[in-house]
């Protein structure tokens, strides 16, 4: 499938290619040698970016336990949204109210119905790893097999990877392994290409192996895969979608297990993939965790204190490879990345593993505690971020043409200079869309920023309209776009400089990678806010 960065148009293809080299570089999970972090801003001193008639703080312990009646309910639906949508939450209560606002719970739940669906969840959970760990076995005895096969295969599949005119030789490395090599640090080039030479030899040999082995034919199976439309993860009394998934996929293995699968789930069909495909997920998701940003170990003191012994025997549990420059509380992070991102590709298989999703849960794994409990809420986040990794980029080529459009109706000045550079398809603020502004604010600021726009999906998931914000006077309605607006706001805030100073796209790339560190989140979100006022309807 040709993804969107191979159809630019040809009038900037130019300056899209070098572009893209530079996007990727920039999207590469950072080099973190050290533990320091940015400074946590002081909330009193910002304004709230819903409200310029007075300040606003976050979700307090005390604020949040008033809002609980005696059997665990949340009294009031819409004012606990509209006190996370004015100033976030206090870091005490995250792990609690989460789940709230990631779908994992429903706003109307009891203590104990939660209770339930908590057990559930995690038994869900554990039986995604089971199967991976099932899957990661049979990855390795075909690595030996293939390696005991002998020199000869070596060489026609090192010959059939070096031709160029190789029928489907475009194919052999997908989407999601390319974002990884195009995305690595220089430091990290090297080992990310020999990554996808072992990836192309192992796809050869299994080619080969399948067509030995043509009388098994393809067999379709019933299997879950991520709803996205999704408006909880309520408590049922039928059998947990994820174990049916791993009953299903463990019958077809027993018959064969290099079979390819197809799955329907809610009329809608999804391929389950094979070991091998495990494997290349499971090589670059190991390779991407043991990169991961060191920022969130002052936000999480009980887990940067973790024991040297649990650390190592977490990361042996997952295969974790290459990690004795990382400490203690390092190696145990990037263990829970890669047990949590393996059991996500197991859930959703459409989108499996792409370059960019760690980013995504590590701060959800600093602030969760529990491996099955920071896995739904990344479920819950990844409902709405999923599109970001879709190998036809549909969701990332809407987003992108949503803040074009944003920034078009406001200024139509700045956008007409950006015509004028072939920039007004808004490519210089990818890494934003992918990442969700991890990479341009600090831990604190990027979760504040999460549970404002948490706070609106929420309120559109448990069908809180407009009605219900224009009684307690919130001018602006609740959006999924959030995000964008954010990004178009972050932009329009550097207009002056960028229609003056700069005259190619290559300059407003630079200028907007240049934001890390320099963003008020709170200011960030004044902006968003008025755009929504202003736009929502229009856009």
């Amino acid at each position: 499938m040709k993804s969107l960065r191979r159809t630019h148009t040809s009038s900037s293809s130019s300056s899209w290619i070098h572009l893209r080299s530079v996007l990727y570089v920039a999207v590469a999970p950072p080099q973190s040698s050290s533990s320091s972090s940015l400074p946590v801003p002081d909330r009193g001193n910002l304004k709230s970016p819903w409200s310029r008639r007075r300040r606003k703080h976050a979700l307090s312990p005390q604020q949040w336990e008033s809002l609980l009646s005696p059997d665990g309910k949340l009294r009031d639906g819409v004012k606990f949204l509209k006190k996370v949508r004015s100033g976030g939450v206090d870091p005490s209560i995250r792990p609690e109210v989460w789940p709230f606002l990631l779908g994992v719970y429903s706003l109307k739940s009891s203590k104990a119905e939660r209770n339930v669906i908590r057990m559930k969840k995690r038994k869900e959970y554990e039986n995604l790893r089971r199967q991976c760990r099932r899957l990661s076995k049979q990855s390795n005895e075909s690595f030996k097999k293939s390696k005991e096969v002998g020199g000869s295969q070596s060489r026609e599949s090192s010959s059939f990877n070096q031709n160029p005119d190789s029928p489907g030789s475009e194919d052999v490395v997908s989407a999601r392994q390319s974002l990884s090599m195009e995305g690595a640090s220089p430091d990290n080039l090297e080992v990310d290409l020999q990554v996808h030479e072992e990836e192309s030899h192992s796809k050869t040999l299994m080619e080969e192996e399948e067509e030995e082995d043509n009388e098994s034919g393809i067999t379709y199976i019933d299997a879950y895969a991520a709803d996205t439309e999704s408006s909880g993860f309520e408590s049922s009394g039928e059998e947990s979608e994820s174990t049916q998934l791993l009953r299903a996929t463990e019958e077809i293995e027993e018959s064969n297990p290099k079979v390819t699968k197809t799955d329907s789930f809610n009329g809608r069909r999804f391929k389950v993939h094979t070991a091998e495909d495990f494997a290349t997920w499971q090589r670059i998701i190991r390779l991407d965790a043991v990169r991961a940003n060191a920022e969130w170990i002052v936000y999480s003191p009980s887990q940067a204190g973790v024991p040297e012994e649990k650390a190592q025997e977490f990361a042996e549990a997952v295969g974790l490879k290459d990690y004795d420059h990382l400490d203690p509380c390092r190696i145990f992070h990037a263990a829970r990345l890669v047990a949590i991102l393996e059991a996500y590709a197991m859930y959703d298989p459409e989108i499996g593993y792409c370059q960019g999703m760690s980013d995504l849960l590590s701060p959800i794994i600093a602030v969760m505690e529990e491996d099955y409990e920071a896995f739904w809420c990344f479920v819950g986040f990844m409902r709405k971020a999923r599109h970001n990794f879709r190998l036809d980029e549909v969701g990332i080529r809407r987003q992108l043409n949503t803040v074009s459009k944003i920034i078009k109706s406001k200024d139509s000045h700045l956008y007409r200079h950006l015509e004028k550079l072939q920039a007004e398809d808004c490519f210089f603020v990818y890494r934003m869309v992918v990442v969700m502004f991890r990479r341009e604010l600090n831990f604190e600021q990027t979760l504040c920023l999460w549970e404002v726009m948490w706070a609106d999906q929420a309120a559109i998931r448990s069908g809180i309209g407009k009605s219900a914000w224009g009684r307690i006077r919130m001018r602006a309605p609740p959006t999924e776009d959030l995000l964008l607006y954010a990004i178009a706001a972050s932009v329009l805030q550097r207009r002056k400089l960028i229609i003056e100073k700069y005259s190619s796209m290559d300059e407003i790339l630079r200028e907007c990678n240049s934001m890390a560190g320099q963003l008020d989140v709170w200011k960030l979100l004044d902006d968003a806010h008025d755009l929504v006022v202003t736009l929502h309807d229009k856009i």
